[in-house]
């Protein structure tokens, strides 16, 4: 029966996507036309492939000529390397520092513990680096921490001397610490020199064993390429505000010579308050074993058994809160969140070309902030430049092909592990809620319209006066109102499309979780600013729409009366009609990295709507930055305002014009409606009001 039950849910997986597909081709030629819906697919197709960082390093081959290490006068990052023999590695690793040097100031300590080859004659002629010879024998905890007396660094970096670094990983350490308030200590990713992964972050089980975990992986299987919390990071890679160092006592001498010092820092980390990250933008090639060996029975990698019974007495009452052995591995590695939670969208989101986008990732951050650990899975499965490593640099599994090929067995492997899976819109979860259900049996299932998009369609239907149109939206809302009655929840972004459901879904659980913005603040006054922003992506028909009406009726009126005014048009992937409209009056900018420049130089925002649904990110978005918006009803729709307090409302051509022209030319009008829709958006569209959503949603 369990198997019949499989094969029906990946059947049904199959069929619901198919007549997704085909539904949304039917429903893009509608709007678009041929061409349009062609240029749309293509556009989603040719996504490239996730970038093949694996690479093979061939060991030190002993050469030697003498070069130098950068020096800073005042360091940021102390890097400290021990070393004891072994002078072709210590060489190769003090190379890579030169070669992949960056922009960070860094000083490089080389604390030589009695070696007998070479390596003090070698050291010798090395500029730049600090070279200081110990006189006995102090073993790798002691090494390390006479280099760190030695540091004059706001970090100290442990690093071994068996070690290669790479292009950018002493940057992306620091931008952990930078991104991440709480963090404590942050590893790099090591892997071997044949490419292979050899540890993403330590787990600890509640006996004190210990896994690297990922150990002979694929490093960019995508369980491993994304900031996560780690019990503990190997002391081959790891930096610390040098200051917390000092005030946790250094290395614990317990552990002399060596191993369970590194994991006794992370501890002791964790009890100070802070955190422990693996950081996968950091890789460091590490030739493991060559300095103590892999032999745990003799030399000094036995005291790797010997310690772990020290580190088990030391810190028994944290050990209870870990994971036993034989836990599943997945599941070991995260046990430090609160919960886990899927998230399944149409494209992974990029949040400066749209709102939709914006929101999604914000509300990942919301997860994460509240101890969620996230994964996403695109239904595309593309892996997206730029935009699928910011996910993965926020510290979300962001999943893609070819690891994920098929997501039938992707869902039968790891939907257990699950306490919500999101589905986002109804063509995307039409799909996968079976897979869900069958699959992640314990699991919350969240049904996110991010709009009703039975109603928008609907409304533009009205507005065109066209059938077909009208037939597509009736079976969107048969098809949306199928999916609430088989989630758990369904989230709608106002108090409006709430509302809407209780007539038409009754009985369907239904929360709020809105547009989610920083609240930038006003920075520029009125007198300093000058001309009309629309922003908005051009894949969401009315934008296009509304720019089309916008420059045909209503600016005409306006300059009229203000000849000078020019509108300004912001936004991805701009139409041939929207491009046509550029002129003197009309400056078309199409996609802008940064909106600041925007938000900040211009005296008033519009969104002149003429049908949609859902909650504007576009008015959001000025508001959130202290810039008065004039909009049509359809434009502030569920977003708690009154028309002359936060914004101007205006519904036809003259009324819309003469609202712009009265906002423009009066300081007073604009200076209110800027403080108030700054409070807008702090009470209904921020963090934290996203974040009492969630937590009502999960709870």
């Amino acid at each position: 029966m369990a198997r019949l039950r499989a094969l029906r849910a990946a059947l049904g997986y199959r069929r619901a996507r198919l007549s997704s597909l085909l539904g949304r081709v039917r429903g893009s030629i509608a709007r678009r036309g041929v061409l349009g819906t062609l240029t749309r697919i293509a556009r989603e197709l040719r996504a490239p492939p996730p970038p093949r960082r694996a690479q093979v390093y061939a060991a030190p081959d002993g050469r030697f000529a003498p070069f130098a290490v950068p020096r800073a006068a005042a360091p940021r990052v102390s890097i400290v390397i021990p070393v004891y023999n072994k002078i072709a590695y210590t060489v190769a690793c003090l190379r890579s520092l030169a070669e992949h040097a960056g922009d960070t100031p860094f000083e490089t300590i080389v604390v030589d513990d009695g070696s007998s080859d070479d390596t003090p004659e070698k050291l010798a002629q090395i500029q730049g680096i600090q070279a200081i010879r110990n006189a006995r024998n102090l073993g790798f905890i002691g090494s390390c921490n006479a280099g760190a007396a030695a540091a004059r660094g706001e970090y100290v970096l442990f690093l071994n001397n068996d070690t290669v670094v790479t292009a950018g990983w002493l940057e992306a350490l620091l931008r952990c610490f930078a991104e991440e308030p709480q963090a404590g200590l942050v590893g790099a990713r090591l892997v071997y020199p044949d490419g292979r992964l050899q540890e993403a972050g330590g787990i600890v089980f509640d006996d004190a064993s210990g896994w690297n975990y990922g150990r002979f992986d694929d490093p960019d299987d995508p369980r491993y390429a994304f900031r996560r919390e780690a019990d503990y990071c190997s002391g081959a890679a790891i930096m610390l505000p040098r200051a917390l160092f000092e005030r946790l006592g250094r290395f614990d001498a317990r552990y002399a010579p060596a191993y369970y010092e590194d994991t006794d820092l992370a501890f002791a980390v964790r009890a100070a308050g802070y955190r422990v990250f693996y950081e996968p933008a950091s890789t460091v090639v590490h030739f493991e074993g060559i300095t103590s060996g892999t032999d745990t029975a003799t030399g000094i990698k036995r005291y790797q058994v010997v310690n772990q019974a020290t580190f088990h007495d030391k810190w028994r009452g944290a050990l209870a809160q870990q994971p036993a052995p034989g836990t599943p591995i997945g599941r070991a590695a995260s046990h430090r969140a609160r919960g886990r939670v899927l998230i399944v969208d149409a494209t992974t989101p990029a949040p400066d070309q749209d709102s939709g986008s914006l929101r999604m990732v914000n509300l990942m951050r919301v997860l994460r902030d509240l101890g969620y650990q996230v994964s996403f899975l695109p239904d595309n499965r593309a892996w997206v430049p730029r935009y699928t490593a910011a996910l993965q640099a926020l510290g979300v599994e962001a999943l893609y092909h070819p690891y994920v090929a098929d997501p039938v067995a992707w869902f039968r492997a790891r939907g257990a592990e699950f306490d919500a899976i999101v589905l986002s819109r109804h063509y995307v979860a039409s799909s996968y809620v079976g897979l869900a259900r069958l699959h992640a049996p314990r699991a919350r299932l969240i049904f996110d319209t991010v709009d009703l998009h039975y109603l928008r369609e609907q409304r533009a239907a009205d507005l065109e006066q066209r059938d077909d149109l009208a037939r597509h939206a009736a079976a969107t809302r048969t098809q949306e109102l199928r999916l609430m009655r088989e989630c758990d929840v369904t989230l709608v972004v106002s108090p409006a499309e709430r509302a809407l459901l209780a007539v038409d879904a009754p009985g369907v659980r239904v929360e709020i979780l809105s547009n989610v913005h920083e609240v930038f603040g006003c920075r520029r006054p009125w007198g300093e600013r000058r001309d009309l922003v629309f922003v908005g992506g051009f894949e969401h028909p009315p934008n296009a729409d509304a720019v089309l009406w916008f420059v045909g009726e209503v600016l005409p009126r306006i300059r009229a009366r203000l000849p000078d005014v020019r509108l300004h048009v912001v936004g991805s992937k701009v139409t041939p009609a929207v491009e046509a409209l550029a002129g003197e009056a009309v400056v078309v900018h199409g996609y802008v990295p940064d909106l600041e420049p925007m938000m900040d130089g211009c005296r008033v925002s519009v969104a002149p709507l003429r049908y949609g649904a859902g909650v504007k990110g576009k008015v959001n978005m000025a508001m959130s930055y202290g810039l008065p918006v004039v909009a049509t009803p359809i434009a502030v729709e569920g977003m708690h305002v009154k028309a002359g307090d936060e914004v101007l409302v205006a519904a036809d051509a003259d009324a819309f014009a003469d609202e712009v022209v009265r906002l423009y030319g009066d300081e007073a009008l604009w200076t209110r409606l800027s403080e108030n829709g700054l409070l807008n958006v702090r009470e209904h569209f921020s963090f934290e009001a996203a974040r009492r959503a969630v937590q009502r949603v999960l709870s």
